[in-house]
């Protein structure tokens, strides 16, 4: 690995304000936690992307790429090589009639909106979820009954050999929580949704709704990476979790919160060591109680 040489040849592509050394990834987690990561880059552009894949192989560097962290666990030693962040700055958004196409970067929450305030419906679902809609469709994610393959018509991907290529519904195979791009190298670039026309109004008090039963129900006011188990078949995480005694339990700041047994909490200070013994205490008692194996949804990367 020549990290250096990297470095070198990023800095001749990339903005340097676009280039991060040594970065905390706290600051780019919604759990707030995470040591540093060697090099953070945040293109702009799909050729940024390209390149910074491209030098990362040549020179042996290893990369990952990453959205909004919202659904990120970083351990504390951080990341070795590389993260691609793609977010605010790779989040432009064309409309025509009801059809959206959005690069990777844009939140789900301020796309919503978007295509409320043009007249188009189906994403209000989405108002709430934290990540960037490259993730969401990744994991296709989902919430108060619709999912991102309910919208999605087209993904555009940078594939394992640097091509830049577009796959169809069907190509995404979407499950629970999954796609073909989860577990593979490939990259989403550009995602196309085909909405409904809607009411400007309806749209706005459906948000207004999810929004205070989300208030109502999470543990919005502590740093979190949203719910920290895929729900088992035939069951709630959450309430596996609550009748197993476990609601309020600690490691360090590491919480499962009193007010959603399915969220991990951070209550200030908690590391990622706190946060991966409390799943597996957690993932230990549930399946001693009732034989379930639960799968954490959380992604987690990086070193010890």
């Amino acid at each position: 690995m020549n990290i250096d040489k990297a470095l070198e040849e990023f800095r001749q592509v990339i903005p340097p304000e676009l280039i991060k050394i040594n970065e905390s990834m706290k600051n780019h987690t919604s759990f707030k936690i995470g040591g540093p990561a060697d090099i953070l880059l945040v293109p702009s552009e799909t050729s940024q992307i390209i390149s910074a894949v491209e030098i990362s192989k040549r020179h042996s560097v290893p990369y990952m790429v990453m959205g909004n962290g919202s659904n990120l666990l970083v351990r504390d030693g951080g990341i070795r090589g590389v993260v691609i962040k793609l977010a605010d700055k790779f989040s432009r958004v064309e409309m025509v009639d009801n059809t959206v196409k959005a690069q990777a970067g844009i939140l789900l929450a301020v796309l919503t909106n978007r295509a409320v305030r043009a007249g188009l419906a189906g994403l209000e679902f989405a108002s709430g979820i934290p990540g960037t809609v490259g993730g969401a469709v990744v994991m296709n994610a989902g919430a108060y009954g619709g999912e991102m393959k309910d919208v999605v018509q087209k993904v555009t991907v940078l594939d394992e050999s640097g091509t830049v290529i577009s796959l169809d519904k069907e190509e995404m195979a979407f499950g629970y929580r999954t796609s073909i791009i989860q577990n593979s190298p490939k990259i989403v670039l550009e995602v196309d949704l085909l909405l409904e026309y809607g009411d400007y109004e309806e749209s706005r008090a459906t948000i207004a709704e999810l929004a205070r039963r989300r208030r109502e129900k999470q543990p919005l006011e502590y740093p979190s990476a949203g719910s920290a188990f895929k729900r088992p078949v035939g069951y709630y995480a959450g309430k596996l979790i609550e009748d197993s005694g476990l609601k309020g339990m600690r490691v360090g700041d590491a919480q499962i919160s009193e007010k959603h047994s399915g969220f991990i909490i951070n209550l200030g200070h908690a590391s990622a060591g706190d946060v991966i013994e409390l799943i597996e205490r957690v993932k230990q008692r549930v399946k001693e109680r009732f034989g379930v194996d639960l799968q954490p949804e959380l992604k987690i990367v990086g070193e010890d």
